[in-house]
């Protein structure tokens, strides 16, 4: 099973539904074709010092953890890896037994707690986005590496 644990809240509509936003509209699509059961976590944003919202934010991410959870940081300092190696790490996660939780934090970053009991922290690149499209992202690239698990032909390795 699959878990996101995310700061911060997609638009809701009034019977508690996406509100039809963009991001809330790609991310139920994609999680809708990933044929495995995601648990999205919302956690409330903090306010305050930076190194405070870090630190109540992270808190509130590390406790969203299912008991033996194995942990996916998604920060800027983690390593870079390519659509195949994603697929190769997913494949090799999802057969430990284990929840697989992946942690996006809020627009303060994520506190060093986070950070140490991650079991792996994973950048999506040098560039910053915001959280809601990260999600989206994170999402895609889940499908897509169920995809190339697959052998389905979603994801073309061949490039121009």
């Amino acid at each position: 099973m699959l878990h996101l644990i995310a700061v911060g809240k997609l638009p809701r509509g009034p019977k508690g539904g996406p509100k039809g936003g963009p991001e809330a509209e790609l991310f139920a699509r994609y999680v809708a074709r990933l044929r495995l059961r995601l648990v999205l976590t919302e956690v409330a944003e903090a306010r305050g010092a930076a190194a405070e919202v870090r630190r109540r934010e992270g808190a509130a991410l590390r406790a969203a953890v299912p008991t033996n959870g194995f942990v996916v940081a998604l920060d800027l300092g983690g390593t870079e890896t390519d659509s195949e190696g994603f697929a190769a790490l997913v494949e090799r996660w999802l057969v430990l037994g284990r929840p697989v939780c992946f942690l996006v934090g809020g627009a303060e970053g994520l506190d060093k707690g986070v950070l140490a009991r991650a079991d792996h922290v994973l950048s999506l690149g040098a560039l910053t986005w915001p959280h809601l499209l990260v999600r989206v992202m994170l999402v895609e690239q889940l499908f897509r590496a169920r995809s190339i698990a697959a052998g389905h032909p979603y994801h073309r390795d061949a490039r121009p």
